[in-house]
């Protein structure tokens, strides 16, 4: 049987294309899961790795085409498994897996790096019957080994390009998934985030990210900055596919212990999908300070995107500011964790790369030279002079304070004394106090700037408010249906 996927040259149909639309192509036998991973390649083939060349993709995986073919099989015998099963994904290059891909944060000295198995996170998607379908590129380390290092660029995979424009940023640091999932590479896309990792992005590449809860889904077998902001989350073109995606994440792990304080990890986010979700909510407007890093053109989008949750029946608190956001921050807990973190992970790398503690991949960086090190290394020469046990005072008391002015301080102040569901910043403007505090975001496309850089509203929430987020998020994605796909001459 011959089906209209290849038929059609062009694939137009698969641009913007939902997870619900694929799974009703595949159930209607009118695809097959091996042949949508062919449109996907020819896809990578003629816009990612030629023609406007966004080099989103650092390596396709050469399994997939079996994969898919044995998933096929399976959903004509025994039936899907569910709202995956047969759905190609990508993942960021700093999520081991445990197959013939590279796991390499983008880095040249973990350039011939095999995981030994799948991070938790990537065995749940197997699992769910997805299609792992390649890796992403990413801003090196996860922007953590240079101050002045541009977003996207990893000396592995070069420079990833932003699909709506060259001129634009393109977010880091999972920007490769960003615009991939923005110029249709695949269907969904995980990502990861400390500081702004998922919610930048996903912004400046017009789609959703869910930065969940610290502690939502398990970070195991995922190269390491923080272990006190860490966390892996889906990016997606609409807020119903990022909860498919979320469902399949969520979950407690006895290898991640903060995983065993998640009250929703048996909960379906797809039932928080509600239309009106953004009535009766108390939505707090975060501007000093985040709306003075916009030009008008961004403000203006902001303020119609802000208007419109009044129009949908939101309490709208407008002109909130954090007590604590122009405190004297600093990256000491990174700085301090990043060591201790990366030298445990890197005790699972294969001996014969000689590469087990942080000393080792800046000497190795080093060996390699300018290739490895066109932005140096300073982060990691920063972060080399801590003793990796976590004992220093100075980490003890930044930990402290930093928990505090996130917290007590930051976002429960500002929700509890407005009696808030959510608090709105502009794109990943605003990600510190969050980030720092371990609580969710949600970003969603509110429009575009005058020269056509997307613009993306945030809503972020207490822990575990993912569904509160999702609820808004959805409501207002509905409402204004603001995402246009990109353009490709």
């Amino acid at each position: 049987m011959e089906h209209s996927g290849l038929n059609n040259q062009k694939n137009d149909w698969l641009v913007e294309a939902t997870i619900t639309d694929l799974q009703n192509k595949l159930d209607k036998n009118e695809i097959t899961s091996k042949e949508l991973v062919l449109m996907y390649m020819a896809r990578i083939a003629e816009i990612d790795q030629s023609g406007p060349s966004i080099n989103s993709i650092i390596e396709i995986n050469p399994g997939a085409l079996q994969i898919a073919q044995a998933l096929d099989y399976e959903r004509q015998t025994k039936g899907a498994r569910g709202p995956l099963h047969g759905i190609p994904v990508v993942i960021k290059d700093n999520i081991d897996t445990g197959d013939h891909m590279h796991t390499s944060a983008g880095s040249l000295v973990l350039a011939d790096s095999y995981a030994q198995e799948d991070a938790t996170v990537a065995k749940q998607v197997r699992e769910a019957g997805a299609i792992i379908l390649g890796k992403t590129n990413l801003t090196e380390w996860a922007n953590f080994i240079a101050e002045d290092m541009p977003t996207g660029y990893s000396s592995r995979g070069g420079q990833t390009l932003n699909p709506y424009g060259t001129d634009f940023i393109v977010g880091g640091s999972s920007a490769g998934s960003g615009a991939a999932i923005a110029a249709n590479l695949a269907a969904v896309a995980v990502g990861t985030e400390t500081c702004g990792s998922i919610l930048s992005p996903s912004s400046q590449n017009s789609i959703v990210g869910i930065k969940p809860t610290v502690g939502l889904i398990s970070r195991k077998g995922i190269i390491p900055i923080s272990h006190t902001q860490d966390t892996a989350g889906p990016m997606a073109r609409t807020v119903e596919d990022a909860s498919i995606l979320l469902n399949i994440l969520n979950g407690t792990d006895s290898n991640d212990p903060i995983t065993l304080t998640n009250p929703l990890s048996e909960t379906d986010f797809t039932h928080f999908l509600k239309r009106d979700g953004v009535k009766g909510k108390r939505i707090g407007i975060a501007r000093a300070t985040y709306f003075d890093e916009l030009n008008d053109s961004q403000v203006e989008v902001l303020n119609t995107a802000i208007q419109k949750l009044t129009d949908l029946g939101a309490v709208v608190v407008d002109s909130l500011e954090y007590e604590t956001t122009n405190e004297d921050w600093d990256i000491n807990v990174l700085l301090y964790e990043f060591k201790s973190g990366l030298q445990a992970y890197l005790k699972n790398v294969d001996p014969s790369l000689e590469v087990r503690t942080l000393s080792d991949v800046i000497r190795k960086n080093n060996e390699i030279g300018e290739k490895a090190l066109k932005y140096g290394q300073k982060l990691f020469l920063d972060s080399d002079k801590t003793s990796g046990t976590l004992t220093e005072a100075e980490y003890l008391r930044s930990l402290e304070r930093d928990h505090d002015w996130a917290t007590r301080r930051g976002v429960d102040a500002v929700m509890k004394e407005h009696k808030l569901d959510a608090i709105v910043t502009p794109n990943n403007i605003g990600a510190l106090l969050p980030a720092v505090a371990g609580y969710p975001s949600i970003t969603v496309p509110a429009g575009y700037a005058n020269d056509g850089e997307p613009v993306g509203i945030t809503f972020t929430g207490l822990a575990y408010s993912e569904p509160v987020l999702i609820e808004i998020a959805y409501g207002f994605e509905q409402a204004t249906k603001h995402r246009v796909a990109p353009k490709f001459k």
